[in-house]
This record gives C-alpha cells, structure tokens and sequence, in this order.
C-alpha cells in the first residue's frame, strides 16, 4: 500500500465519554463491518468491558474509506492503563480526542491531551453527544479552544449513537492526519503496541511498522529484551484477522508467532527480521512496574493448584502481571500479584472468579515500599509481614504521587481537604473555564482504598482523578500489627506512617469487631506497633443460659452450675481458637 494513502489514527477520551460508540459508528459508516453483525461496543470483546462500559484491551482496525486505509487504534482510557495508551499513540500520526458534550473536559481528557502532545500528534477535537438535553454545547466549545487553542471551526460536533456528524471526522482524518514517513528500503522496525497470548496460535503481536516490511516466514527479533521466534502469519484486523503475505512501512496490523508467553515481545519493544537487521530501537519503551500488591487465596486450601495454574494463564497475557507463592497461617497458601492499579486488579480478581470459577479471599491492596538495614542492604518489600525486624532498619521509603483533580468550581475546598486528610501536599491550583484543576502530590498508599469513592462523595460525582508514580521518599512508617485472641494475624498486618498509626488501629479493630463472629468465650481484637498495643476491642462471649433446667430449691445450686461455666470457658479460652472470616482479611475496602 502506498504510504500517502495511510492514515493512522486513534481515539483518545475520559472514561465513557463515547470513544467505542464513535469506533462503531466509523465501523458501519465505511462499511467495514456489516451491519447483521453489528453489535455496540464491538471493539470490546471481553464480557467485563461490555458490562462496566469501558475499554480494557485496546483493539486496532483497518478501515477502507475513499482511497485510503484509515487505521483506528481504539485505546484504553483509564489511567492503570497510561502506559499502553503512550505506546499506541507513538504508533499514530494523529488522534481525535472525544470530550462529552455534557461533562466537558475531565482529568483523564488532560492527561491523554498531554500525551498526545508529548507524542506529537495532530489532534482533531471532536464534542459528542450533542442530542442530550444537558449537552452544553457552547461552554464546552469554550473549554476545548482554551485547552488546545483551537478555532471553533476545527471542532467537529456529533452524536455517535445516532452517526450525526460522523462522516466529517472521517474526511477530517484523512485531511488533516499526516500520512506515515518511513523509510520502505531501510532495515525493519516495528513498535508492538499490544500482545496477547491465544491458547491454540501463541503470542499474537500488534504493530506498526515504522521501516521496512515484515513478511510471512521472517526470523523476528525483539531489539530490547532479545526474543527470537517466527512470523508464522502476518495480516491486518477488519476487525477480525485477515491474513496476507506482508506488513509494509507505515502499515498497522498483526503478526502471528511462535513465541509462548508475551514476556518475550513487551508492549514497547521493537521488532526487527534476520534479512534486515537494526539495533535502532524506537524510543519511548520501558518495563512496566506494578506497584499495587494483594494476596489471592483460595478459600478451600484445595484450590490453591487451580489458582496457581489461572495465574500463570493470564501472565501469559498480560506481561504487567507479577506474582509468587505466599503461605499465611491463617489463609494457608496463596499467591501474591502485583497489579498496575485497583482497576487492573478488580478485573484480574473478576476474570479469575469467572472464567477459572474459583472462590477467592483477596487480602488489603497495599504498595511496595523500599527498605535501607543498618548493614546498607536494599530491600523491596511487598507486604507489611515482611518488613524485617525494626532494629535492623535504617529509613523506609514510599511511593508518592502526582495527581490532578477536575473538579467545579464550588467543590475546591471540599477537594483540598480531602487531599489534606490524606496526608498529601496541594500544589497548584489553575482555572479551566468554570472548572479547577487541582495539582497535588500523596503518598500512594493512602489513596489505594477509597480515595476515589471518597472524591466522588465529596464532589456530588463531578470529580475526576488522573495519576501517575512520582517517586520514593523516605518517611516515618511502621507497621502495625493485629491480633486475634492473643495471635497475630500476619495477613492483616499494614504499613502506616507513625502520626496515623493509631487512628488506623483503632479504625481497623473496630470493623473486626463488627465481621468476626462471637464466640463462646470473650476475645480480644488488638493493634499493635512492635511490642506496644494501640488499641482493643473486646468481642463480647455468647452467655447460654445453663440454668434454665434448674427450679425450686437453694440458690447455691444455681451459683454452683455458673461457677461451672465460668471455668469451662475459661479453659476454652485458653484452647478456643477463633475462626476468622473471609471479610476480615478485606476489611480496609469497606466503606464507613
């Protein structure tokens, strides 16, 4: 295909602000798909992103519109997924960016705008959902020429349910997009935007080739983790995958290969052949990190094989998923995940209790923190029971970061005490037409719970959020322990900084009160920092009334049987152990 008849393009937006109804408008409107087998959201094929309404794998298609091979890149928008949404605009020469004509601009829109700009993209604004009675056509308008300093021409106004104005930004795309400038004899380089591994094909990558061709039947070769393996087939997705003999420059589609898990051909890297050999990466990868860790056990300690064996299915997948085993004396063995943010792991959580049917107890989402000993010695600790003990440490450091809130106007100072309460610092504080954008800097672990639902009750669900990691810093954190009867729980223990410690305790201790069970003897739920206790709560014993046989004669009779009970359950006491259930080990996601 001819290079200046190439248009790559994807659709950047906030969450449900219409970017896959827009994906499917196009679909039907250049005939691509027919319209027997359309369906809404077709670019979203897992059930999940049917049923939250947003979009979790990113999907290209190619779509022939006039003379031109239109290429859509239909991204993620929710920022666990930032990095994704970084590497397919690197494979894009433009991006139409979808504000909701009734919400207007959000912080998710900036931080795609932001990016947009960073990758150098030509960007086509477009309002949607112009045919709802909130749509507030004019002041959004105005918000978009003062983000991206626009003309008020160069927006395009649509509906994409109905297909009104739809047309335009097709023939917008292919005015104002730049075609693809590589080099067609130059040696092989293609960007994987996205891989997944198929159960019956192998590792499937998608990319775009920036020089050069890949043919069927190539040796490929990963330039930054070196993963050799084959081009088995090669073709573009219409949107389902149509087979040809070769990906030339500019090009967006698929290559089949025989590698076995996606660990081998990262988002990011770049894909060269043996015949035409570059170590010029394209710029711009890196290794993906998670930095939000919980531990998944089954509750039938049964289970744990299939578990293990479900984990490492959807590592296949998704390389940004890490794990080990963990054994925990009150849950038994487990594995530990790493996930990119709790958006990541409520779908990992889901796709495992749905498509492996397991039973599931998913311990407190918490972070990794770095650990200094007094010897020098670096640690990375991924759970609070295995902070080593706290005469061996020199300083603990961890995760901060930056993050913007849009929010109205009258909600500011409701926002900047919520960030406060968090122990996080306000930075700056800019207007947006009748919005603020508030900057701020936090420590990750105090906004992993509930800090979203927490700004969205503050703000009437006008506000929205938008992160990303900054950097470690030493504070002064400790763990804090919990006990149950007398015996320390390990998979309740939590890192908090010193100055909250004993607010969190006492908060903790109280929700344990209310979801273990009583008992027939009296237990006590304490917390703990080291050897100090900070809190209790005593769960009260069940009395059965062991005197109810008894009538008539001395009361001595009745004290004698009570005396009796009294020294049963003390010796149960001393013996009794204390079922814990599953809802305790989740204790901090629920809400007050």
């Amino acid at each position: 295909m001819n290079q200046a008849h190439i248009r790559n393009f994807c659709i950047i937006a906030h969450i449900d602000h219409g970017k896959s109804t827009l994906a499917d408008r196009m679909l039907e409107i250049t005939g691509t798909v027919q319209k027997r087998d359309m369906k809404s959201q077709l670019l979203d094929s897992m059930d999940l992103e049917r049923e939250k309404g947003i979009t979790i794998k990113l999907a290209p298609v190619r779509m022939k519109y006039q003379d031109y091979d239109l290429n859509l890149i239909d991204t993620p928008g929710h920022v666990d997924f930032s990095y994704e949404v970084s590497r397919s605009l690197a494979a894009c020469e433009g991006a139409i960016l979808v504000v909701d004509a009734s919400q207007g601009i959000q912080a998710q829109t900036l931080a795609n705008v932001y990016l947009a700009l960073a990758a150098d993209l030509t960007i086509i604004p477009v309002l949607n959902k112009i045919d709802l009675p909130a749509a507030d056509v004019p002041r959004v308008t105005a918000e978009v020429i003062n983000l991206l300093g626009c003309k008020e021409e160069d927006i395009i106004k649509i509906s994409a349910k109905t297909g009104e104005g739809v047309p335009a930004v097709l023939d917008a795309v292919v005015e104002r997009i730049a075609p693809p400038q590589g080099e067609a004899d130059a040696p092989t380089r293609a960007l994987i935007f996205d891989s997944y591994y198929d159960d019956y094909r192998g590792v499937i990558l998608y990319v775009r080739v920036v020089d050069g061709t890949i043919k069927k039947a190539d040796t490929i070769q990963m330039i930054a983790n070196n993963g050799a393996g084959l081009a088995l087939e090669v073709g573009a997705l219409e949107p389902s995958m149509h087979a040809g003999t070769e990906l030339t420059t500019g090009e967006i589609g698929y290559i089949v290969t025989n590698l076995r898990t996606t660990r081998d051909a990262r988002v990011g890297d770049t894909v060269t052949t043996k015949r035409a050999f570059t170590d010029r990466q394209v710029p711009g990868y890196k290794l993906v990190q998670p930095f939000v860790y919980a531990g998944f056990f089954p509750v039938s300690n049964d289970e744990y094989q299939d578990l293990k064996d479900a984990v490492e299915k959807l590592s296949l997948s998704d390389s940004a998923l890490q794990f080990e085993p963990e054994n925990s004396p009150v849950l038994g063995f487990g594995v530990r995940i790493g996930f990119l943010g709790l958006l990541h792991m409520d779908i990992i959580r889901e796709r495992l209790e749905r498509e492996y049917n397991l039973d599931l107890v998913v311990t407190n989402p918490s972070t990794d923190y770095h650990v200094t000993l007094s010897s020098g010695e670096e640690l990375d600790i991924k759970s609070a029971s295995d902070l080593p003990d706290v005469s061996r440490v020199r300083e603990i450091r961890e995760p901060w970061i930056k993050g913007e809130i849009v929010v109205p106007q009258s909600y500011i100072g409701a926002v900047i005490q919520l960030i406060v309460n968090k122990r996080g610092q306000q930075n700056n504080l800019s207007y947006i037409d009748e919005r603020a954008l508030i900057s701020f800097e936090a420590p990750l672990a105090n906004l992993l719970t509930d800090f979203y639902d927490q700004l969205k009750s503050v703000t009437s669900g006008y506000g929205s959020f938008n992160y990303e990691l900054d950097a470690y810093r030493a504070e002064d954190l400790v763990r804090v322990d919990f006990y149950v009867a007398g015996n320390i729980v390990d998979a309740l223990s939590v890192m908090a900084h010193r100055s909250e410690a004993q607010s969190l305790g006492r908060e903790i201790v109280d929700k344990l009160k209310e979801v273990i069970p009583r008992q027939n003897f009296q237990v006590a739920l304490q917390a703990a920092i080291g050897g100090k206790f900070i809190a209790r709560a005593d769960l009260s014993a069940y009395r059965k009334d062991v005197t109810t046989g008894l009538y008539g004669g001395d009361v001595s009779r009745k004290k004698k049987v009570l005396a009796k009970q009294a020294k049963g359950k003390k010796r149960m006491k001393r013996f009794g152990k204390v079922d814990i259930p599953s809802e305790a080990f989740t204790v901090m996601l629920r809400r007050d």
